[in-house]
């Protein structure tokens, strides 16, 4: 991996730490790649904290897969099957990928809350020293922001 990819890496996780959700830490460290701003990207991950709005579903990290995936590859005509069908692929590929390193896509499975009332709160975790013990966030935040480097590294451009 190139150190630049490296850095944007390091970054997702740094602003895990900084009180970003999962999603927005991974989009926010590649998005300029892309044209986006900073900002938009840590808009646009928002809503996919805590499993998409705390309800625990998908990661939000691996969630950021999906919108990177989109920006890199995703189709801009309606009508372009082929290229619907290429991102697909892609997301498919780097989801499995993900679901291989951490053992599930879903945000209550990795956090071992099965069988628990996990839909009760949209507050968001206080964000303490404690939480970050509890929590394996941070490595998979780390774990999505290397697999999509590591798609990058395969591109010729990116």
């Amino acid at each position: 991996m190139t150190p630049e990819l490296q850095r944007r890496v390091d970054q997702a996780v740094d602003n895990f730490m900084q009180g970003y959700g999962c999603c927005q830490s991974v989009v926010a460290a590649f998005a300029d790649l892309y044209g986006f701003t900073e900002e938009q990207a840590l808009r646009i991950g928002a809503g996919f904290g805590g499993g998409v709005g705390r309800l625990r579903m998908m990661c939000g990290a691996v969630s950021a897969l999906v919108i990177l995936v989109g920006m890199d590859c995703g189709q801009t005509e309606g009508s372009d099957r082929a290229g619907k069908s290429a991102c697909y692929k892609v997301v498919r590929e780097l989801l499995a990928q993900s679901e291989r390193e951490n053992g599930s896509l879903i945000c209550a499975e990795i956090l071992g809350l099965k069988g628990e009332k996990v839909h009760c709160s949209y507050v968001a975790s206080e964000r303490t020293q404690e939480y970050y013990k509890t929590r394996p966030c941070a490595a998979k935040v780390e774990s999505a922001a290397r697999i999509f480097a590591s798609y990058l590294s395969g591109k010729e451009v990116y």
